[in-house]
């Protein structure tokens, strides 16, 4: 009997080395990672910036809910706990003057839906939901399709 489970054990262990060999080549799965093949101890070069589109408008939604896309650059823009760049467009005292588009009042209620006066501390870290429009290719193929009450 104790034999029998060391061969059982040394066969899943030779089939999950040689696994491990395989998917070395073509990633796990066959999905390549991000990093590329390149070693856990090696530094690769960054990938190249993704070009963001000058000041596009109303970008339109794939489903409900979904936050808002940002049509403009934010590089250096700080969004710290001392700082947030985005409400000096975006606040509501300076978006009509900025010709920026408000933050919305689900901005401005905590997890008990109480209303408070500022913007909600989970809510004010913007880069958690919102993202740029940039020209990068998909890393994965989908077959996503809009909502059809948004078509």
């Amino acid at each position: 009997m104790m034999k029998k489970s060391i061969l059982l054990t040394l066969s899943i262990a030779l089939t999950l080395i040689s696994g491990f060999a395989v998917s070395e080549e073509r990633g796990i799965g066959g999905v390549e990672s991000l990093r590329g093949n390149v070693e856990l101890e090696v530094t690769r070069a960054a990938d190249p910036l993704k070009k963001v589109p000058r000041d596009q408008v109303d970008i339109e939604s794939s489903y409900v809910f979904q936050p808002p896309l940002i049509p403009h650059h934010i590089r250096s823009y700080e969004i710290s706990l001392n700082a947030n760049k985005c409400l000096s467009c975006h606040g509501w005292t300076k978006a009509k003057q900025m010709g920026a588009t408000k933050i919305s009042v689900t901005h401005f209620t905590n997890r008990n839906d109480e209303v408070l006066a500022d913007v909600s501390p989970r809510r004010y870290f913007c880069l958690q939901c919102h993202v740029t429009q940039a020209d990068a290719k998909p890393l994965v193929g989908n077959s996503f399709e809009r909502v059809k009450s948004l078509q």
